[in-house]
């Protein structure tokens, strides 16, 4: 069965709403008179981050496969305008989605966080680092010195390349910033942009498949404190606080659908392109055969998110000034509806 996504848009309202979603009012609850379908499944909304591609495989593989319906759940997948599932599960649009590590930490030391929790990680550690054109000869951090590096202004993005290149025995200051957003990576190194930060798992296969000759190093190999959880599974809090057996049913689904992907990578890759058919068949095939080693890689199961790490990052973007507030040890995510 072919799954609509849904384009769901943020709204000002909705936007306003997000700053006060700790109100009762913006939180999902089991309450809500719209929570079975039809056929008696438990309607769940699903936010992803921008567009599918192979870090969602094991969501489509459990809907397409029928793990969601075995659980006793209908999953309906929307797509966010920010890219990231806080902005809907936060506020109750969604009970569960797609977000990332480091951009919960803003919520996490404000004042009103959001009230979403991580319960999954989708790839255990962070595959994300610098790609450059291979006659550009850049084998780590310090060769980004004098060259153009597309920047996206992110404080976070900046401090940690800053703390890479110059832990490498960089000059941080030789480093050209251009404010260029580059939606292709190939094209864009192919123009008057020297560098640029992407997922290797997409614009890093992307990139081999092309006729560019490329090199790539990974950030997490410059700053071991920064090898984040990037993307992770939350939910909303007073949803799950509520329905505990239906988020953990619903965790488990989506577990076995990502062990799918593990063991039969190219079959998984056919099954993400039936759902997603404008998708690039090479592209999804290479790419999942590459994560299928990435999910879990060195940790003791799917999902598994491990303390000291989570906490670590945290702890370096307090230390580094990116966040105002220390952040408690422990906050932001659980391993308790995903246990071995």
């Amino acid at each position: 069965m072919k799954k609509r996504i849904v384009a769901m848009l943020i709204t000002g309202g909705l936007a306003a709403s997000l700053a006060a979603c700790g109100s009762a009012d913006t939180q999902t609850s089991s309450d809500t008179s719209d929570t079975q379908s039809s056929d008696g499944l438990t309607k769940i909304t699903f936010a992803l981050d921008w567009t599918p591609n192979t870090n969602h495989t094991g969501l489509y593989v459990a809907d397409s496969l029928g793990y969601f319906e075995d659980a006793g759940i209908d999953v309906e997948f929307v797509q966010t305008s920010s890219g990231y599932g806080s902005e809907l599960v936060g506020v109750g649009q969604a009970e569960f989605g797609i977000d990332f590590q480091d951009t919960m930490a803003y919520t996490y030391a404000s004042d009103d966080p959001i009230p979403v929790t991580a319960v999954a990680a989708v790839i255990q550690h962070n595959t994300s680092g610098i790609i450059t054109r291979a006659d550009s000869n850049v084998k780590s951090p310090k060769g980004l010195e004098g060259l153009h590096y597309a920047t996206w202004e992110d404080p976070m993005e900046q401090t940690l390349l800053k703390y890479c290149v110059e832990g490498d025995g960089g000059d941080w200051d030789k480093v050209v910033l251009d404010p260029v957003t580059v939606d292709d990576a190939v094209a864009g190194l192919q123009s008057n942009i020297d560098a640029v930060w992407i997922y290797y798992a997409w614009d890093g296969i992307r990139a081999e498949l092309s006729d560019l000759d490329t090199n790539f190093f990974f950030l997490r190999d410059y700053c071991e404190d920064m090898d984040e959880y990037t993307p992770v599974i939350i939910g909303n809090d007073t949803y799950m606080q509520e329905n505990p057996e239906i988020t953990k049913a619903f965790v488990a689904a989506v577990r076995k659908g990502y062990e799918y992907a593990i063991e039969n990578p190219e079959d998984a890759a056919k099954i993400l392109c039936e759902e997603v058919p404008e998708l690039d068949e090479e592209l999804v095939t290479t790419s999942q055969k590459w994560l299928a080693d990435q999910y879990t890689a060195d940790a003791p199961y799917w999902g598994y998110i491990d303390d000291e790490r989570w906490n670590g990052v945290y702890d370096w973007m307090y230390e580094n000034k990116l966040v105002e507030n220390e952040i408690a040890d422990g906050t932001g995510y659980t391993n308790d509806y995903n246990p071995q």
